[in-house]
């Protein structure tokens, strides 16, 4: 297992013009198992100091998110294809959807980069437009592991 750190940059456009973007940072754990990349981190809740695990899953023509914790959500990114999951709060739970309009994967054996278009659906009905590029690099004290 290899430890890195994990940087996030998230953009939704709504269709009524605003936009809304989010950046962060966490140190992670990356390992390989099966053909697949597992990238582990911790993510921090918007106005919160509750954290929730997040877990990447990449694999070829696939990228999955998936978080745990104060709230629960999978969601699935294939080109071209439309996902579905439950977006589990202490609130309550909404139904969402995305549906993939561009996957562009990098990867090498521990670093890489994942960007993503994507539109998103809650209870059925298309809300923004989004976009999401996740860098992974390998931790300092670790540049001996890199690709």
């Amino acid at each position: 297992m290899e430890r890195v750190i994990v940087k996030v940059r998230g953009e939704q456009k709504g269709f009524d013009g605003d936009t809304d973007s989010i950046e962060m940072m966490a140190e992670g754990r990356h390992y390989f198992r099966n053909g697949k990349h597992y990238i582990i981190y911790d993510d921090h809740l918007a106005d919160s100091k509750d954290k929730v695990q997040t877990m990447l899953t990449i694999t070829p023509g696939m990228f999955v998110l998936k978080r745990s914790g104060d709230v629960s959500q999978e969601q699935v990114f294939t080109l071209d294809e439309s996902s579905y999951s439950e977006y589990q709060t202490p609130f309550g739970s909404l139904h969402l959807g995305v549906h993939t309009d561009r996957l562009d994967v990098v990867y090498g054996t521990v670093t890489g980069t994942i960007d993503v278009d994507y539109a998103m659906s809650v209870n059925g009905i298309v809300q923004t437009q989004n976009s999401l590029h996740v860098e992974v690099d390998v931790a300092k004290g670790d540049a001996g592991r890199l690709n």
